[in-house]
């Protein structure tokens, strides 16, 4: 008899039973299946901003590509973490963040699986992905919000925001730069103007 709290599923033809709720990302690592990601963090909520978790779920014969980190697993569905689609799709990703965020080691990484060793994209060589993990960490862990985006599209940036009652605490906090990804945050304010920002 099914407990009502726990889901059945496979992934990459390997059955796993996890509790509701369970993202595939999660239930992948039960398995010790690697799904790459570099916007996620187990302390905060998921955002599904880099899109390399990707993959491909079959319920009833029909398909579609879903982001593993904010997809829950479900009922009798089976998932495929390196199908033709989700491969195809991955490694389009992986050519554009070479030209994007050529420093990151996981892009490196998925660069060498996939054989790119250049892109055909302008290469702009950021450092700053807007994966927003520190965004998010200052205001779901830190319960500060002294860290924000601004702008839009091509403009978009990550910022403190000086006008938050805990940027003075900034300084001495910089939990953010240590789950940043690229290790250089933010993106458009250096670490070293931080002392000279804060000041009364």
């Amino acid at each position: 008899m099914k407990e009502e709290n726990k889901v059945n599923m496979v992934i990459n033809d390997k059955p796993v039973t996890v509790e509701k709720g369970t993202s595939i990302l999660d239930a992948a690592v039960m398995l010790g299946i690697d799904i790459p990601t570099i916007c996620h963090h187990e302390a905060l909520k998921e955002y599904g901003a880099c899109r390399l978790c990707l993959v491909e779920i079959n319920r009833k014969g029909k398909s579609k590509i879903v982001a593993a980190c904010a997809y829950p697993a479900e009922e009798g569905i089976s998932v495929y973490t390196e199908s033709q689609k989700v491969e195809s799709i991955r490694k389009k990703l992986v050519e554009l963040y070479l030209a994007l965020f050529p420093f990151i080691p996981e892009v490196k990484e998925l660069a060498k699986k996939y054989g790119l060793k250049d892109t055909r994209y302008v290469k702009q060589n950021n450092y700053c992905i807007l994966c927003g993990l520190c965004v998010r960490y200052c205001k779901e862990v830190k319960k500060h919000n002294a860290i924000g985006f601004v702008g839009r599209g091509i403009n978009k940036k990550v910022t403190f925001i000086p006008d938050s009652a805990y940027f003075k605490y900034c300084e001495s906090c910089m939990e953010c730069v240590d789950i940043c990804p690229t290790g250089v945050f933010p993106s458009n304010y250096g670490i070293e103007r931080i002392p000279q920002l804060s000041e009364d």
